[in-house]
């Protein structure tokens, strides 16, 4: 059940975290940091008040930020270790159903991708296809490191849209 952005505006932190402490990967303090923006006209003050937290974010938290992903169709994801809105994203990219070929290639990229920038490959797959997402990796992996550090924390900062859109109403 989605939450109302006037009830929304009614939590106390605890509460606020507790309901987007999941938006940003393993990572409630973006939560914690972004109540102090508190009451949000709509949602979209919302949105740009967490990519403001993120923004303000030192180097070494928005690294570990990126790292808290886990890598697409990777081993967390066999082992069943994915948070549920990762499971449920992946799943629905159809990183679930790879034949072994397909599997192969992700694998490849996951540690040529990690071995180059430090970090795993973010992309929001929701209403992306699998092919469209080997695309991405082939696109991205020549990118500078500045550039593909940029391009993932947006990219994060779409996937926390994805995630808002599915809590609050």
């Amino acid at each position: 059940m989605k939450t109302s952005l006037s009830a929304l505006n009614q939590l106390d932190q605890a509460a606020f975290v507790a309901l987007l402490g999941g938006v940003y990967e393993h990572s409630p303090w973006m939560a914690e940091r972004s109540f102090a923006y508190l009451p949000f006209a709509d949602v979209d003050a919302l949105l740009q008040a967490m990519r403001a937290t993120l923004a303000q974010a030192d180097h070494d938290e928005q690294l570990a930020l990126i790292r808290a992903h886990p890598d697409l169709a990777g081993k967390a994801a066999l082992r069943g270790e994915l948070t549920a809105e990762s499971t449920r994203e992946q799943a629905g990219a159809g990183l679930g159903q790879l034949t072994a070929e397909e599997f192969a290639r992700f694998t490849e990229l996951n540690t040529r991708y990690q071995a180059r920038f430090g970090f795993p490959f973010i992309m929001a797959v929701k209403n992306a296809t699998k092919h469209q997402i080997l695309s991405g990796f082939e696109q991205r992996i020549d990118n500078t490191p500045e550039a593909e550090f940029a391009t993932a924390l947006a990219q994060i900062n779409r996937i926390a849209a994805f995630r808002i859109a599915d809590l609050i109403e």
